[in-house]
């Protein structure tokens, strides 16, 4: 019987695929944070936030350059007809995976208690303990996800993108509600809470808090395991899909010391950006607690005046609870901030073997193409709702979060960063480009400036008692813009890719302010006619009128995007059943 051929899905297939995933996993990643943000309270998210400041970097310098090493030589080698190479890249990637999660779980473990020391937050400790293991085990779960992706087979690392979030939820809310079940009832039968002596209610909850928040956040560490799994047993069952014809046609394969070297050499640009990048985050997650507790301890008048609203229904908390607080809230904000610019990272990841394989062959349509694709497609999903993350702040977060007084730092916080989503969401997508033509060293320059620039501006704007946590906004915004606008002019300045502007950029904008208006709009003109209630709960007026509008803005934006031609020919036919729909939406005239 004949061996069934493998199919390459184009660029904007797989990253729909993969959209479609990372749209499961931060929606689903969203929701968990509402029973989870009940059961740990801003506090708690405090914690957890820092435990993820010193992961996230770690992870990221363990696991930025490899992937994208393994992608592009795998495309590479597979446009060429090497598949012993293809093969043997695999093998020798998983064993450098090997090392480097291993080596990046030691380093978590041994920068977990001096970096909770030094920002005055111990109770943090036992959430970054929880997590650092997570490092080896998405370390091995990514050599199969970059494996896949040189093959331009995206569905390995979608399916597993949803088992990792599935697991990390389920892991995570049961353990936390049982260790908050466990102190509730060794407080009720008068016994310590994790050691501690506690008389009211509000002691039992603070002592047991740094717990839960660290059972929460295993439940990372166990979604990677879960994952890992699944690709594991998937590899085995299903394969690759390369034939004996093509490994008996393919040429002899390269030693791995050759092989090692050619994934090292792509791979340590990579990761000397993302080093600058997140050493940066590290560091600016460290001056940001560590400048708004100066901000607190210099001027507590003008913070709590600032955020009255938001503190006055909370119980006392001493001066590094507030500022745990201030921060947590900053951090729930930041779910939303993220939710975008993770979902968009499917376009970059699946422009990497498409680019690598047209840049080495040379095929200058495929080139523009795909980077106009990527472009476009950017802005017509970031746009909008970046801008309906902006003018819905409030009643969004009260949807989501219910109705607590840390809404009222967070709220400006998401709306502030809703104004600049649509270039946070294209930083990476526009990296990963640069990366598929194999000028990964332009980004380590680029993003080491703008890094710079970040760091000292939030050290300094946070820092001033006034501005406090809103000035990592600033920082923030100036970081992605800096970067963005370099990487974009080099991208541009080597293909010699000539952006019809007017498709890519102004239609998608235009067609996003009629959304944001939309959602203005209905949302305030229903908040005033649909009969009052649940007043202060999560399900009222103004949530129904949130969801409303949101959904009314969603139709009117789709409408105008086809009205405007917004949407191009060659981008729908590059989608499943895209070429079924072309025809029809062309004879009403509705493509660009």
């Amino acid at each position: 019987m004949a061996e069934k051929k493998r199919k390459k899905q184009s660029l904007l297939n797989g990253a729909l695929i993969l959209f479609i995933a990372s749209a499961f996993a931060e929606i689903v990643g969203v929701l968990y944070k509402i029973p989870l943000t009940d059961i740990i309270g801003a506090v708690g998210r405090g914690y957890t936030g820092t435990a993820y400041n010193i992961y996230i970097p770690i992870y990221n310098i363990a696991m930025s350059g490899l992937p994208v090493a393994i992608s592009k030589l795998v495309s590479e080698s597979a446009a060429n007809g090497n598949f012993k190479d293809v093969k043997k890249i695999f093998k020798v990637a998983f064993r450098l995976f090997f090392v480097i999660g291993a080596v990046g779980t030691a380093v978590l473990f041994a920068l977990a208690y001096p970096y909770a020391k030094s920002i005055d937050s111990i109770q943090s400790l036992p959430s970054i303990l929880m997590i650092a293991p997570a490092v080896f085990f998405c370390s091995l779960m990514s050599t199969y996800r970059g494996y896949y992706s040189g093959l331009r087979n995206q569905n390995p690392h979608a399916i597993s993108q949803m088992v990792e979030v599935l697991g990390k939820v389920a892991f995570g809310l049961s353990l936390s509600y049982l260790v908050q079940k466990i102190a509730m009832q060794e407080f009720s039968a008068g016994n310590p809470v994790f050691g501690v002596v506690c008389k009211t209610k509000e002691e039992a909850i603070s002592a047991m808090t740094p717990y839960a928040a660290a059972a929460s956040i295993f439940g990372v560490t166990m979604g990677a395991v879960c994952s890992l799994i699944y690709l594991v047993i998937r590899d085995k069952i299903a394969g690759d899909k390369i034939t004996k014809e093509e490994i008996a046609s393919s040429p002899e394969p390269r030693n791995s010391k050759q092989l090692r070297k050619l994934l090292i050499s792509i791979a340590v640009p990579v990761v000397v950006s993302s080093i600058v990048m997140n050493i940066s985050n590290l560091i600016d997650s460290w001056s940001i607690q560590f400048r708004l507790q100066s901000a607190i301890n210099s001027n507590l008048g003008v913070i709590e005046n600032m955020f009255s609203s938001a503190i006055s229904n909370e119980a006392a908390m001493s001066l590094t609870e507030l500022k745990s607080y201030i921060y947590g809230a900053y951090e729930i904000a930041l779910d939303f901030r993220n939710l975008v610019p993770s979902v968009m990272t499917s376009l970059g990841l699946s422009a990497i073997p498409v680019l690598s394989e047209a840049w080495a062959m040379k095929n200058k349509r495929t080139i523009t193409s795909s980077i106009e694709s990527v472009t476009r497609t950017n802005m017509i999903i970031s746009l909008p709702a970046g801008i309906g993350m902006a003018v819905l702040a409030r009643p969004i977060l009260d949807l989501v979060y219910g109705v607590r007084p840390s809404n009222a730092i967070s709220s400006p916080v998401m709306a502030y960063y809703g104004l600049f989503t649509f270039i946070m969401a294209f930083g990476t997508p526009v990296i990963n480009m640069l990366q598929g033509i194999g000028r990964q060293d332009i980004p380590m320059k680029t993003v080491s400036a703008a890094a710079i620039v970040k760091v000292a501006v939030n050290f300094i704007l946070v820092g001033i008692p006034s501005i406090n946590i809103y000035g990592a906004i600033i920082g923030t915004f100036l970081f992605y813009f800096i970067s963005l606008s370099l990487n974009l002019y080099y991208l541009i300045k080597i293909t010699n890719v000539k952006m019809n502007l007017f498709s890519v950029f102004i239609k998608p904008l235009f067609c996003s302010l009629i959304c944001g208006a939309s959602a203005w709009g209905f949302n305030g003109l229903l908040s005033d006619y649909i009969p009052s209630f649940g007043e202060g709960r999560r399900f009222s007026t103004s949530s129904v009128s949130c969801i409303v509008a949101i959904l009314i803005s969603i139709v009117i934006y789709a409408l105008a995007l086809l009205f405007t031609k917004a949407i191009a020919k060659e981008d729908l036919e590059m989608l499943p059943g895209g070429k079924k729909l072309s025809p029809v939406l062309e004879r009403h005239n509705l493509l660009g």
